[in-house]
């Protein structure tokens, strides 16, 4: 299949989540998804409404990421910076599922997390993304989850937060798209810095690609040839 540029770049979710990074960079940020056509930036949750105000009259949505990285925080407390993230003007969030009830396969409390995370994007009329980090998940805990995925139906299921020990692999991609359900859209996430990495995820299933080389990606395009 071809994929123009500007479809591409309509999937990229342009992203900063440094610690260190500042006001410029995130100016920077914005304008780089506004020159490229990126779907959104991808911040913490502290830089949403400056970024909301930077992409002012721009198509680019602001996205926060909630429980970010690690996913270790209460239910409460996620659902509580999900809302204040709704309140600064975030247009959508990723947030990290707890991992260690993944591992315990305490799958009761994954459904509880994801439907009350979900219900505060459903309210706010948002997309909500669920962080899987699956570099720490086996393919039967993954399928697990995704089989949650599909009954609460968060717009997103996500591979990785690009914090964990790996990133997006085409197979995790695959098989989330396979369990997750046709309401539930797969957004790849982790080490996806070339073109060639892209176009994996996007033939093994995801819509959404999270990275912070979106504009690499565009380049490598561009010097393929691909309009």
């Amino acid at each position: 299949m071809n994929y123009s540029i500007k479809e591409v770049a309509a999937m990229v979710d342009h992203t900063n989540l440094k610690a260190f990074a500042v006001r410029e960079d995130f100016q920077l940020l914005c304008d780089e998804a506004v020159q490229y056509g990126f779907k959104s930036v991808a911040i913490n949750t502290y830089p949403v409404k400056m970024c909301r105000e930077m992409l002012q009259g721009s198509e680019v949505l602001t996205g926060a990421a909630v429980g970010f990285p690690l996913g270790q925080m209460t239910i409460a407390s996620k659902v509580a910076e999900a809302a204040n993230a709704v309140a600064d003007g975030c247009q959508e969030f990723d947030y990290v599922l707890n991992v260690g009830k993944v591992k315990e396969h305490d799958y009761a409390y994954i459904e509880e997390e994801m439907t009350q995370l979900v219900a505060v994007a459903r309210k706010a009329g948002i997309c909500a993304k669920v962080i899987f980090e699956t570099c720490y998940l086996t393919e039967e805990e993954i399928i697990e989850v995704a089989k949650i995925a599909a009954r609460v139906k968060p717009d997103f299921v996500k591979t990785s937060t690009g914090f964990g020990t790996a990133g997006a692999k085409p197979e995790h991609v695959r098989l989330m798209k396979e369990y997750a359900g046709s309401d539930v859209q797969v957004k790849a996430a982790g080490g996806i810095r070339s073109w060639a990495a892209a176009k994996a995820m996007i033939e093994a299933g995801a819509t959404r690609l999270g990275t912070s080389s979106g504009i690499q990606i565009v380049k490598e395009m561009e010097a393929e040839g691909l309009v």
